[in-house]
């Protein structure tokens, strides 16, 4: 993408990365004993120490997977580093065109720990402006179909859903088409009627960050078009890396002008802030950043919801600076990511 990369984890490549090599090992009995060490939650010292969470943390993300390679590896220093982010609620990117295996994993593995699944719907047609994360639905109905899967698999779960990262900045910014323009806003508001149906869900559309669209005015009519009054409020910072203040700020004025709505933030990456220099260049991979806040539902702020880690740490922004495609596990730079979180 131009300005921001929404990424998401496909159970595939994670196969075609080797990490499954890591979970073979483990297999039998005392395969058995780590998964379920691993389904209990944090351990580390530094989990410990973050913001209690009420979200679900994978036991089988990719850098779980990664911290059990490693520690077979005996590259025992690295494991824990990673445990930063492995021990630690990252959101769902149900990848293809089936929503429900993704998806039904999260959810019940939340509800065994009686915590929430935060989820990601991004699978808008025209998405991302034929750039990185190119793709989406073939057309309305398909789509219409899948959020009703995606939707109808929640069932009476809890869960966090941000819908359509870039979906409404890329509107906004001109990249999307006009003629796509009324097609978008009517699927997004749609998807919205259709999640709310579900009695625990919370669903945040998507409105960019601070460093894209630096008016939040402009945001406020497309918003209002995609249907906000019937979501809980809108998404920011996903996949970027302003820091929390910014974030903050920038939430606070937005949410005065759509009608009081509450947002969540994403901090998965912002601990050092965004790269100096071209906002062209810094969205993509950029060097020396680190993990940010911990996921937390408990902000201490009357409009902000929840601290979210929605991009999941070590997933690649695309093939620049080294990295492999958009969405692929890229465990040296999770690990750079790692040691230099914010809290480290």
């Amino acid at each position: 993408m131009h300005r921001l990369l929404r990424t998401f984890t496909a159970l595939t490549a994670l196969t075609a990365l080797g990490l499954t090599a890591g979970c073979s090992a483990d297999s039998g009995a005392k395969g058995k004993e780590k998964a379920a060490a691993a389904e209990t939650g944090p351990s580390s010292e530094a989990a410990k120490k973050a913001p209690q969470s009420a979200f679900w943390v994978d036991p089988q993300s990719a850098a779980a997977r990664q911290v059990r390679q490693w520690e077979q590896e005996g590259r025992t220093q690295d494991a824990d580093a990673l445990k930063r982010i492995s021990e630690q609620p990252m959101a769902v990117w149900p990848a293809g065109d089936d929503p429900v295996p993704d998806i039904k994993a999260a959810v019940d593995g939340a509800a065994q720990g009686d915590r929430t699944a935060v989820l990601v719907a991004y699978n808008i047609p025209h998405r991302d402006c034929g750039q990185h994360s190119a793709g989406g639905a073939q057309s309305s109905d398909f789509y219409r179909q899948w959020i009703d899967k995606f939707a109808g698999t929640i069932g009476d779960s809890r869960a966090v859903v941000v819908l359509e990262p870039d979906a409404i900045p890329h509107i906004v910014d001109g990249c999307t088409p006009a003629e796509y323009h009324a097609e978008r806003y009517q699927l997004l508001s749609q998807a919205i009627q259709r999640l709310k149906q579900q009695p625990k869900v919370k669903v945040y559309l998507d409105a960019g960050n601070p460093g894209w669209i630096s008016e939040a005015g402009k945001l406020a009519e497309p918003l209002k078009q995609a249907g906000i009054a019937r979501a809980d409020g809108f998404s920011l910072n996903v996949s970027n890396f302003q820091d929390d203040a910014t974030i903050k700020a920038y939430g606070r004025g937005l949410s005065g002008i759509v009608g009081g709505k509450h947002f969540v933030m994403d901090t998965s990456r912002n601990g050092k802030g965004p790269l100096a220099g071209d906002r062209q260049d810094a969205w993509c991979n950029p060097p020396g950043r680190g993990l940010g806040t911990p996921p937390t539902d408990r902000t201490g702020d009357a409009l902000l919801d929840a601290v979210l880690w929605i991009k999941r740490p070590g997933d690649s922004d695309g093939p620049c600076r080294g990295g492999p495609a958009a969405g692929q596990w890229w465990p040296d730079y999770a690990l750079g990511l790692a040691r230099n979180a914010k809290d480290a």
